[in-house]
């Protein structure tokens, strides 16, 4: 039996990515079963050694919480041997797209709940001056056991810092698209450097995916474009067919500048105060 760190062992291949394969395993020692993700040192590309040090980033001032709480994966472990980069986390769950898939659509009630948690999240990652810029539904899984109602966000391909020493970076052109076009914003299509509004803004398409089952513009192959799909996504807040809660979200993400400071607060006690209405 090959052991990876002479105490981890590999179960079952559960996942694959650009960056190489993830697998279900488990420490000999404790018996504690733990997610491993493998890249092939001969792909050049570092990418799980830079995943491993932002996850190391994003816990390490939250020391004094429980961190399985804080929706963040832990790092168990990072390594190298003749052939393949390891991390080693916390073994999650299922991810909220596998759940739709099954469900067909969510409440309303809970869509906004999963906005709560997600925008909490988001508020971590931001305030450690990064911004994830991938936002989608397979990024997001629930943990296991005690911790199956926690969210929490893993891949951070596209993650950048949005600080130069203690400033802000200034707005500039981009080389390409970042992202996923689906729950892409606005500025991610015209090319625009992305900031945590535009975190916020592709939460707001997932939000929406999450309550219809599908998106205007995965309806029609006509909107598969790129000009088409950035057209309905900037038509959307005149769509009445649309809660007024995401309406009044999308008007607020939008008016946010390059450099501003969501406030979150703001967009947790307006969900919070709908979910109210719905119970009520």
């Amino acid at each position: 039996m090959e052991l990876i760190n002479n105490k981890y062992k590999l179960i079952e291949k559960i996942g694959e990515g650009s960056f190489g394969s993830i697998y279900k395993g488990e420490n000999i020692r404790t018996n504690e079963f733990v997610a491993i993700k493998v890249e092939p040192i001969k792909n050049n590309t570092k990418l799980l050694k830079n995943e491993s040090i932002i996850y190391q980033f994003l816990s390490s001032t939250h020391f004094e919480l429980d961190k399985n709480k804080l929706g963040i994966p832990i790092v168990k472990w990072f390594g190298k041997d003749l052939n393949n980069y390891y991390m080693v986390i916390n073994l999650l769950g299922v991810s909220l797209e596998s759940i739709l898939k099954k469900k067909g659509n969510f409440t309303l009630k809970l869509v906004l709940k999963i906005g709560i948690q997600i925008i909490k999240l988001l508020q971590i990652i931001h305030d450690k001056g990064l911004v994830h810029r991938d936002i989608k539904p397979d990024n997001f899984l629930l943990g296991i056991n005690e911790n199956c109602n926690q969210i929490y966000i893993i891949d951070f391909g596209f993650c950048k810092s949005i600080l130069n020493g203690d400033e802000h970076i200034e707005i500039k052109k981009t080389n390409g698209f970042i992202g996923s076009i689906t729950y892409a914003s606005i500025n991610a299509h015209i090319l625009n450097e992305l900031s945590r509004r535009d975190d916020l803004e592709s939460l707001g398409y997932m939000l929406l995916y999450f309550l219809f089952g599908k998106l205007e513009w995965q309806k029609n192959i006509y909107y598969s474009k790129m000009d088409a799909i950035q057209e309905l996504k900037e038509n959307i807040i005149y769509d009445h067919s649309i809660p007024e809660i995401f309406l009044n979200y999308f008007k607020y993400v939008r008016s946010l500048n390059f450099k501003q400071s969501p406030d979150y607060e703001y967009l947790i006690k307006i969900f919070i105060e709908e979910i109210q209405k719905i119970n009520n």
